[in-house]
């Protein structure tokens, strides 16, 4: 006798409230810097009911994961039980995310532009980093210590292995998809490759964070592009939180989907309030975090604009330049729908040098590789800063970009950051160093600011005095 296959799709689940009492989802780590910054608890940071998640795996449901910040759960379920659970009187909506039918074994639709570089590396690495000044930076002894980074992504193909990595800088990785591909398998190069300009460093190419420590996370899944990444990119961002993570890096967005009852409209719904995963975001931000978001390679093309969650408040949007500071075509435009400047800053996208699944040093061109060597910048600087937190960072790297005066409000939004100048700035944008915060001395001589840092003699502009 024959069985009838029955349907299963993606549900989001949102509950109507937290009824269990129990301890905040934030780790130690998380809980202090929590209150170094005078960051409160509140209804957010307690986990959703397990009364509620167990009620509905016991109906036959497949609980993916769950959302504290959206109170809700990530479910595999039939249509018919899905109109029953939104019966509950527990259940606030029950929303598809996911049409199987349609979307199971759609093509997706990113493609990375990729060549074999025959460039000097070395030559290419320095051009990369010094033209945000970052070098500078490296060599007064900040490149990301103390700093705890989450990049997330599509995968990390043979990042456990390559010895570009430093293992012992993975504190671990989670995988938020329900893929049956490994997160260090072979769909997962696009990950490795943003990593590599943090962390990758050999004897001639260097990141920009390469002693930060970071967690690997997967919210992009292989064969379908539809809103349940969304959501598993608001897990991503609720866990990253939880570890007590610095800056957060991720090089996806979402405008359009292989089922197009879910495009999103970019006049109206690019404001930051109308997505999950751009409000999650923003809320991250609240929360300390320094969310870095890459804009989109959607310049020059149809869609033309930003995508989300590069449309979140109170992050950073990324842009892609070339090394001499050339916005690529290719590079989303701006503003938010609700006329915010997007992106906020640019970095190297355009012919970026990477290290890829292979271990060869590449170029590649995408916002997504402009956007972990922004986090990196942003985890060196912080720590140099280490007392001031992810929205004092995050103003820093503004105020310091070359368009901060005059920003464009289509491609460039501020411009390319100074990271030097970012560092000796003062809080109020005064180029000033702060001697108990950074360790340093100020001398004038010859009428010239000289910066003195571990005995080491520095302009203001970042260059050493020899």
């Amino acid at each position: 006798m024959l069985k009838l296959l029955i349907l299963l799709n993606v549900f989001f689940v949102s509950f109507t409230d937290k009824p269990e009492k129990s301890a905040p989802a934030l780790s130690p780590r998380a809980v202090e810097q929590r209150a170094k910054w005078d960051i409160p608890t509140d209804a957010m940071d307690y986990p959703v009911a397990h009364l509620y998640v167990d009620s509905l795996r016991r109906m036959g449901a497949k609980v993916f994961h769950t959302s504290r910040w959206f109170n809700g759960a990530t479910v595999e379920m039939s249509d018919e039980l899905a109109s029953k659970v939104q019966a509950l009187d527990f259940v606030e909506a029950v929303e598809m995310t996911r049409d199987n039918s349609e979307s199971l074994y759609a093509s997706k639709r990113r493609v990375i532009t990729r060549e074999e570089t025959s460039d000097d590396p070395g030559i290419i690495t320095e051009q990369q980093l010094g033209l945000y000044n970052l070098l500078p930076l490296h060599e007064a002894g900040f490149e990301g210590e103390g700093i705890l980074m989450a990049v997330c992504d599509g995968g990390f193909y043979n990042a456990n292995i390559l010895t570009c990595f430093r293992q012992e800088q993975e504190l671990g990785h989670f995988d938020f998809t329900d893929d049956a591909v490994d997160i260090y398998g072979h769909t997962g190069t696009h990950g490795t490759e943003c990593l590599s300009t943090i962390s990758g460093s050999t004897t001639i190419y260097k990141g920009a964070a390469t002693k930060a420590n970071y967690y690997l996370m997967r919210s992009e899944e292989s064969k379908t592009e539809s809103p349940k990444e969304m959501d598993n990119l608001v897990v991503a961002l609720e866990t990253a939180d939880s570890l007590g993570v610095n800056v957060f890096s991720v090089s996806l967005g979402y405008a359009y989907f292989d089922n197009d009852k879910w495009s999103l409209n970019k006049n109206t719904d690019l404001d930051g309030k109308t997505t999950r995963v751009s409000r999650a975001a923003t809320i991250a931000a609240r929360k300390g975090m320094l969310v870095c978001v890459a804009a989109g390679n959607e310049g020059d093309n149809a869609w033309r604009t930003i995508s989300v969650p590069a449309d979140a408040d109170s992050i950073l949007t990324v842009g892609a330049v070339s090394t001499w500071g050339e916005i690529g075509n290719f590079s989303s435009y701006g503003p938010s729908s609700d006329g915010r400047i997007k992106p906020e800053v640019c970095a190297v996208g355009v012919r970026t040098q990477l290290i890829n699944p292979g271990g060869n040093i590449v170029t590649s061109n995408g916002t997504s590789f402009a956007t972990p060597l922004l986090a990196g910048l942003a985890a060196s600087l912080w720590s140099a800063l280490p007392d001031e937190n992810a929205m004092q960072i995050r103003s820093r790297i503004i105020r310091s970009a070359d368009r901060y005066l005059n920003p464009d409000t289509q491609q460039y939004g501020y411009g390319i950051p100074n990271a030097w100048k970012a560092y000796t700035m003062g809080p109020e944008g005064i180029e000033d160093v702060q001697t108990e915060t950074n360790s340093c001395q100020k001398i004038l001589r010859n009428g010239q600011i000289i910066i003195l840092r571990n005995g080491i003699e520095y302009t203001i502009s970042g260059q050493r005095v020899r």
